[in-house]
């Protein structure tokens, strides 16, 4: 153990990642296709530079652009500091505690400026007592700025307007070989910031590179440092991860590095079981379509359906020991929300759309009187028929109750109403038949009062009077959970239009 440490100290001295000369390529010449360049990201740049500050496409944007994929945003580095940034810019704002940055906005884009951070001594920063860097405000050059990225890949700089690529650490040659390699120390960059970890899976998955041993081999050994990561920043990177295009591949490799206990933890049990498996594959791959096809997604409707499974197996085992099946649906919802909470930071208005959408699925069994009109009128309808469709196409419920649902909600009201005199014998018979045990209940305690003497008449009507007042309690109680259910929903559908805060973007 003293040995690794002495080795990897004597590594870090001997090795710095900070590079001053980078190597200098034509944009065009390593396929940079600057049509695709956000038109926003060059105002910004061009923006910055005729305030005579240096301006630089970086992160993500440029190495998505490089291999051939369409960027989701793009941020630009520089040499002027936030409040510098902020007074070129009517439009702009300082946001950020760990990291400051200046969110620029372009009609309906938002580009994230940061200012070029330096390369601080490890005892003059502001970490906790596990490593995690607490705060970062202090400026620097740009070459220590991309010393100061996590993998070489990512410290890739590009200027739009004069068509320049800036490369720090060969993230160019990494790229060609298809190898993620880490800038700097592995051990020491993860303890700065566990996240990277989690990163590793992300790029591996989405865009099938190999992680060089150097950078693999810490992460086991690490892989706890992400109980101290705010739960809001692992929220944040999962979100990521789900929304990459390659979700399904994303949460096998999180399992396979051992990442995901502190994340998803029911996940060992989803994916060993058939079924189960089944249905997230079913709606992994229906969000990843709609990625590529650059289609919204809604994260509510996403971590329903991974966390699906365990809400039903408690619902199941709920309603077997004889408790009513919407509050002991709403119990099981509470019971996995709250085992999930301690270990990632669901925004409210998303696991708001979570319970309504998993609380409409016993009304999907209700095929009579007011009730499908209503459901079909809920503003949440198609979210909630496209998760009843997912449990279809599992297996877990008959297809035809989803085709029914669907007809139902594209049929005229003449056509809506046939539908349900076709759907009403079934249920109107088991009706008639619980009305029948009760009238034969009366009046074999009618005739045992009549053969009676008149006391026991009245007692018989006592007891009759008391049975009734039983019933009409047990229906008020009744009625009384179906009233809090719905003020449950009620509150819900409130916390939707809820603000959440902006949180800084990361490549």
């Amino acid at each position: 153990m003293i040995r690794q440490l002495i080795d990897r100290v004597l590594a870090k001295a001997s090795r710095s990642p900070l590079r001053k000369r980078p190597k200098r390529y034509r944009g065009s010449e390593q396929g940079m296709p600057l049509a695709d360049v956000s038109q926003a990201a060059i105002r910004t740049c061009e923006t910055l530079q005729q305030g005579g500050f240096q301006a630089w496409i970086v992160g993500g944007g440029v190495r998505d652009l490089l291999l051939g994929l369409k960027p989701k945003d793009f941020d630009v580095a520089t040499d002027a500091t936030p409040e510098q940034v902020r007074k070129l810019f009517r439009r702009s704002r300082i946001i950020g505690r760990r990291f400051q940055i200046v969110h620029v906005l372009h009609g309906r884009d938002t580009i994230e400026v940061s200012t070029f951070r330096s390369m601080q001594p490890a005892a003059d920063r502001d970490t906790d007592e596990h490593g995690r860097v607490l705060r970062d405000n202090v400026w620097g050059t740009q070459a220590e700025d991309a010393a100061r990225r996590d993998f070489t890949i990512n410290a890739l700089y590009y200027d739009p307007v004069s068509d320049t690529l800036l490369d720090y650490h060969d993230g160019v040659k990494d790229m060609q070989r298809h190898v993620l390699r880490m800038i700097g120390d592995p051990f020491t960059r993860y303890r700065e910031d566990p996240v990277r970890m989690l990163r590793v899976a992300r790029f591996t998955a989405k865009l099938g590179f190999t992680v060089e041993p150097k950078t693999q081999q810490p992460i086991r050994e690490l892989k706890d440092l992400l109980h101290n990561v705010p739960a809001a920043r692992l929220f944040d990177e999962m979100l990521k991860l789900l929304l990459s295009g390659k979700s399904m591949a994303c949460l096998q490799e999180l399992r396979r590095q051992g990442l995901h206990h502190g994340l998803l933890p029911m996940l060992d049990v989803i994916l060993e079981q058939p079924d189960d498996e089944r249905f997230v594959q079913a709606a992994l791959a229906a969000t990843d379509a709609r990625v590529l096809a650059d289609r919204s997604v809604s994260p509510g409707f996403l971590f329903a359906a991974l966390l699906w499974q365990p809400v039903r197996v408690r619902w199941q085992e709920a309603t077997a020991r004889g408790e009513h099946g919407i509050p002991a649906l709403a119990a099981a919802i509470e019971s996995v929300l709250d085992e999930q909470a301690g270990r990632l930071a669901i925004q409210r208005r998303f696991i708001g759309d979570m319970r309504e959408i998993w609380m409409m699925q016993p009304r999907f069994e209700r095929r009579t009187g007011r009730s499908p009109h209503a459901l079909v009128a809920h503003p949440r309808f198609r979210a909630g028929w496209d998760f009843l469709m997912l449990r279809c196409d599992s297996g877990e419920i008959p297809a035809e109750i989803g085709q029914w649902w669907h007809e139902f909600s594209q049929a005229d009201s003449a056509q809506r109403q046939a539908m349900l005199e076709r759907a009403a014998p079934a249920s109107g018979a088991a009706k008639k038949r619980k009305r029948r045990s009760r009238r034969r209940g009366a009046a074999s305690e009618a005739e045992g009062g009549a053969s009676g003497a008149e006391g026991g008449a009245s007692g018989a009507e006592g007891g009759a009077s008391g049975a009734s007042g039983g019933v009409s309690g047990a229906e008020g109680a009744v009625s009384g959970a179906e009233g809090a259910v719905s003020g449950a929903s009620g509150g819900v559908r409130e916390t939707r239009g809820g603000a959440t805060e902006s949180e800084p973007r990361s490549a």
